[in-house]
Formats: structure tokens, sequence, C-alpha cells
């Protein structure tokens, strides 16, 4: 779940005098699910997020204009500019709510760029709780949810983390009620990255061929695996309606997935599609007091 250090009352409305610290998660899809193509030139999906523990840090702090810079995992690769999810989102919020979008924002990254993690999504819903503290502007999580899902469809699930139900494009959230549980997945990052777009093109393109397996369907046993808290229960519940494309795309990430199971994994598929993450249940699940954090 984003973390935020939040001021009181008198604070919120005059917004933070010192730095705001937000933390906020990677995510994994467990069930996506990819209908057809909308009016829009979205497909409609269904998908179960999931948040786990590899986080990203922003910190924002007063300024006299909007500045980015940041660390870690994609320094010198992403650009700092307006075309940065962090700077679209902290003008979006300021938009939003009508002040002007001056702040020091700093990104503390680990989640690996363009892994099909959502590492972007997430600093853009870091932006929107930190600037929203900052500011003192005093929106709900649903207000910015709202926002967010202009931004991106990912953007909204990140502003409350935890597991989550997506619909429409992805950016209809409704969390899922699920027993406190803490699962250990095993995560490989691929070395080079899909575009998004083209494996959505090559996804239709092998359904109209008769080349793509059958669609998911419902999200139902997946949520039922997660109240039963048996790994090996979840296993079989997992699936990605974008996996045939992006191993007809990349061939390779099938022996990562094979590699995988070799080593004990119950299984293992791939979530989203920039830069495919393969990942696997290998071990029991333990009992916890808070959902990801």
């Amino acid at each position: 779940m984003t973390e935020a250090w939040r001021p009181d009352d008198e604070d919120e409305r005059r917004g933070a005098a010192g730095p705001v610290k937000v933390r906020v998660p990677a995510k994994v899809n467990l069930h996506l699910g990819v209908g057809p193509l909308r009016r829009d030139g979205f497909h409609e999906l269904n998908t179960i997020y999931h948040a786990i523990s590899i986080y990203d840090e922003l910190t924002a702090r007063r300024g006299d204009t909007l500045a980015l810079t940041m660390e870690g995992e994609g320094t010198g690769e992403l650009a700092l500019d307006d075309s940065n999810l962090v700077i679209r989102a902290a003008h979006a919020l300021a938009g939003y709510a009508g002040v002007l979008p001056h702040a020091r924002l700093h990104l503390r990254k680990q989640i690996p760029l363009a892994g099909g993690l959502a590492g972007g999504s997430a600093d853009a819903a870091a932006a929107l709780v930190a600037c929203d503290a900052l500011w003192g502007t005093g929106l709900s999580r649903d207000e910015l949810a709202g926002i967010a899902a202009d931004l991106g469809s990912d953007v909204p699930f990140l502003i409350y983390g935890g597991t989550a139900l997506g619909t429409g494009r992805g950016e209809a959230i409704s969390p899922v009620l699920a027993r406190p549980t803490s699962w250990h997945w095993v995560v490989a990052i691929a070395d080079a990255g899909l575009s998004t777009p083209a494996a959505y093109r090559e996804l239709d393109r092998l359904r109209d061929s008769g080349a793509a397996g059958a669609p998911l369907g419902s999200t139902d046993a997946l949520l039922g695996a997660l109240r039963q808290r048996d790994p090996r229960v979840l296993a079989r519940t997992l699936g990605n309606d974008l996996q045939d494309a992006a191993l007809t795309m990349r061939p390779a990430l099938a022996d990562t997935l094979k590699a995988g199971e070799a080593a004990g994994a119950l299984t293992g598929i791939v979530s989203g599609s920039g830069r495919p993450a393969c990942f696997s249940p290998p071990a029991r699940p333990t009992r916890s007091g808070s959902p990801p954090s």
C-alpha cells in the first residue's frame, strides 16, 4: 500500500512544512484477462493486481518551481522533464486542485524499468500522494485515483496497493478482501523490453489466426484461491492472456519459465509486457498482520 507521512488537520489546509516521503510498491498481475478491443483503442481488461515488496520512494519538498532528481534504477536513462510520469502527475494534481505546481521531488528507484511491474505507474501514484500532502490539497484516495486514471491504466491501483480487481482498461479498481497472508514470489526480469501496444496487437493477430489459447474468463477461481491461502491451489489459477504474445515475440521467456519450475516453483507466468517479469510462487504463505505496503 502507498505510504505517506500525513499532516494534522491544520497542516492539511496549509500543506506540509517539511519533506513528505512516500514509498510505493511494484505490482504483478495474478490474472490478466484481455477482452475485445474497445472503441477508444484500449482492450477490455479483467485483472487481479497484487502489490509486491519492491519499492520506489519519492520525497517531496517545497520549492519555487517543479523539479525532479533521481537515483537508483534507470538513472541516466529516464528523462526528468515533462515526459516523466512523476512530473505529469504533479501537474495533473495541481491543475485539478487549482494550486501552483511547485515542488522539489527526488526519486529513489528500485523497481526495474519496463519490467511489467508498473514502476512508472508507481512513481506517478507516489507523486500524487506526496504532492497532495505537501500542498495541503486534502484529496481522498478515490479522488486521487480519479486523477491517476488519466495518467495510466495501472496508476489507480498503486494509489490503493494490496490486492485488487481491475476492470475497464484496468483503471476501475475494487479492493479484494482476503485473509491476511504474505505470499512469497520469485521474480525474474528480462534483459530487454517489449512494446506493450505491440504485445496487444500480437495477441489480436494470434486470436484472429486461431493460434492463441482460450481466454482466461472469470477471476472467481483465483479469488477463491487467495482466500484458501494454499500456494498449490493459487498456482493452478494464475494466468495472463498476453503470455502467448510475449512468448511469440520473445521465445527465450519460455526458458525462464521452465528454469523456475525446474528449480521447484509450482508454476510460472509472465506479468505485464513491457520488459516482462516472469514470476512464480515457490513456497507456503505465512500469516501477516498487514497487506503489502
